[in-house]
């Protein structure tokens, strides 16, 4: 379990999820790890708990509903700039998480996700005033599938999530879109595949 410094304590983590399960499954476990968790299930809930408890960390889901948490990131900085966002999400690719960097998450995780890896990215460099890296890039080529599941995640990030606009964009039918979003992302294979 990883060791929870005095000053993570002393303000209350926020965690967005609609997944009512997931939601209070975290919580439990951040709650356990010494985080004083409030939680939300939407954009209005998180906004009005940001304004009330002012909390230091966030953990944020890419989709709720049909909102996109990318969007909340900047207006979660206005209320409390210094507020640590940790971006959580079913549909990795590397065109969100380098989108979420730029609006202001401090890190990005795919899920599955365990409760001592989101301490680990909420408490990773805290205090440091550094600017966030950007994701390195793969060392290997990514698979031809891969590759096509990233452009159309950086294409549907542009769009601000408008599937309509994505399938436009990307010279596609919109239900052929939907079909493969509806897709778990492609899994890069592990040297022991080739």
């Amino acid at each position: 379990m990883t060791e929870l410094p005095q000053a993570a304590a002393a303000r209350p983590l926020l965690l967005v999820d609609d997944d009512a399960t997931f939601l209070r499954v975290l919580a439990r476990a951040l709650g356990s790890r010494g985080f004083e968790v409030i939680t939300a299930s939407n954009f209005d809930e998180a906004r009005a708990l940001t304004r009330r408890h002012r909390p230091r960390y966030c953990v944020l889901d890419l989709k709720l509903g049909e909102e996109n948490g990318l969007r909340l990131i900047p207006e979660l900085h206005t209320l409390v700039p210094d507020l640590r966002v940790l971006l959580l999400t079913g549909y990795a690719s590397i065109a969100t998480a380098v989108e979420a960097i730029k609006r202001g998450a401090h890190d990005y995780l795919a899920k599955p996700v365990d409760a001592d890896a989101v301490v680990r990215a909420l408490l990773d460099g805290d205090g440091d005033t550094e600017d966030s890296d950007l994701p390195d890039a793969p060392e290997q080529p990514l698979a031809l599938r891969r590759l096509e599941w990233e452009h159309i995640q950086r294409v549907l990030t542009e769009c601000d999530g408008n599937i309509s606009e994505t399938a436009r964009r990307l010279g596609m039918h919109r239900r052929t879109l939907q079909r493969k979003l509806s897709k778990h992302p492609v899994r890069e294979r592990s040297e022991r595949d080739d």
